[in-house]
């Protein structure tokens, strides 16, 4: 049986024992253990964490990673084990690591107030095959993304939402990619809990990431 290491805390806006707790119950429900910590001492042996894991899911939402905790974690996903978060928890964690934020294959830098926007699946993938278009009221994510990324979901974020832009920008919301032998899965929706209860693809797409990231 596949096993999650999930690590979550950080800022609580995000929600991130709420959002964890439904998204492990959903996994455990698919057949993966999981284990969770709300702290990050468990980022201290690569060895045991590559024998014992199949992916990492993180929710921890800007702080910092412990001196040391930062290179376990990158050697753990280049070994093999997936990556896989979404909002901030993931994609807006510990702000001043780029060696964390080259892994995630992207930044959060900005976001309008709370809107309606339409997600757009521009992708056959399993991970969203079948879901097709949805609009969702939450945060839209303006964020520096690496060109690599498999994008696999987009939204259309405008300068009338967000007036440091100067045209429109079609920015990608759902991503995978590789991380030495290990697979990242990042989705960019998911701001809390009711983002998950209020909208089920969103967590249909978090959950098929990360079953998809687990090696």
């Amino acid at each position: 049986m596949k096993r999650a290491l999930i690590i979550r805390g950080g800022w609580t806006g995000h929600e991130p024992v709420e959002t964890t707790d439904l998204v492990a119950a959903e996994l455990r429900n698919r057949g993966m253990e999981c284990d969770i910590f709300d702290n990050m001492d468990c980022l201290t042996t690569p060895e045991e964490l590559i024998e014992k894991y199949d992916v990492v899911i993180p929710a921890w939402t800007m702080g910092a990673i412990p001196d040391g905790a930062n290179s376990v974690l990158c050697k753990v996903i280049k070994a093999g084990v997936g990556l896989a978060g979404w909002h901030g928890g993931m994609g807006d964690a510990f702000r001043s690591d780029t060696d964390y934020q080259m892994m995630v294959g992207g930044q959060f830098v900005a976001h309008p107030p709370m809107l309606e926007y339409e997600v757009n699946i521009i992708s056959d993938d399993p991970i969203v095959s079948g879901i097709g278009n949805f609009k969702i009221f939450s945060e839209l994510y303006y964020m520096h993304v690496d060109p690599s990324n498999e994008v696999l979901a987009t939204t259309i974020c405008t300068p009338e939402v967000l007036p440091v832009l100067s045209q429109n920008v079609c920015m990608p919301t759902i991503w995978k990619r590789k991380y030495g032998a290990g697979k990242v899965f990042y989705s960019a929706l998911g701001h809390n809990s009711a983002d998950f209860k209020n909208y089920p693809q969103i967590l249909e797409i978090a959950v098929s990431g990360i079953l998809w990231a687990a090696r």
